[in-house]
């Protein structure tokens, strides 16, 4: 059974690396404009600077939505398997979400230049425990309200997850560690934006607004 275990481990890593690392930034830039938005803006392939750039269309929220619809997927089937052969369904969510979130900043495909895996790990907290995912998708978007920078927000609500896990009662020690993994890996992702948050030179967030 141990043997089996790290094989599944192995095969739901490189999977999830693997699938989360196709980027829905990259692949619209180039489909729709031709363009690569790793070039454009801040330079991140992610839905705020897409939305920045090219504006608030169907094409940018389709890019949110597939950034985490590809992460759900990875995660509810690796989160299935592991539940049903070793009866861990909230380990195999939470590593399958770490792999997708390495898979979306570091990707194979597009030369390890990715994204900042907020996305990937916000979708990934749902299957972990729905509690911690709602109490961080409050702090997030009250953050973001009050201060409007997607990066505070981002970072705030992803330091909330692990906090609340713990209070909440983790599965056990290795699921909470991987939260708080997960955590750190959008947090210091984000450095670029606390640079520019002290040179006050950050973008604010609108919705409305491209």
């Amino acid at each position: 059974m141990e043997s089996r275990f790290w094989v599944s481990l192995i095969v739901i890593a490189i999977v999830s690396y693997l699938f989360a690392g196709l980027n829905g930034a990259i692949i619209a830039s180039k489909l729709f404009h031709h363009e690569d938005i790793r070039t454009k803006g801040s330079g991140n392939p992610g839905f705020t600077n897409y939305k920045r750039v090219y504006g608030n269309g169907i094409v940018s929220w389709s890019v949110l939505l597939f950034d985490v619809g590809k992460t759900a997927l990875c995660v509810w089937l690796s989160a299935m398997y592991m539940k049903d052969t070793f009866d861990l369904w909230h380990f195999g969510a939470a590593f399958s979400g770490l792999m997708c979130m390495l898979g979306h900043c570091f990707p194979v495909w597009y030369s390890l230049k990715g994204g900042k895996a907020f996305m990937a790990g916000f979708a990934t907290t749902w299957f972990v425990d729905w509690r911690m995912a709602l109490i961080a998708m409050v702090v997030f978007f009250t953050v973001l309200y009050l201060l409007r920078y997607m990066s505070v927000a981002s970072c705030t609500a992803s330091l909330t997850c692990p906090i609340v896990l713990y209070i909440l009662g983790p599965e056990s020690f290795s699921v909470w560690l991987l939260c708080l993994l997960s955590a750190l890996l959008v947090i210091v992702r984000h450095k670029s934006n606390f640079i520019k948050l002290m040179n006050h030179e950050e973008s604010t967030f609108s919705i409305k607004k491209s």
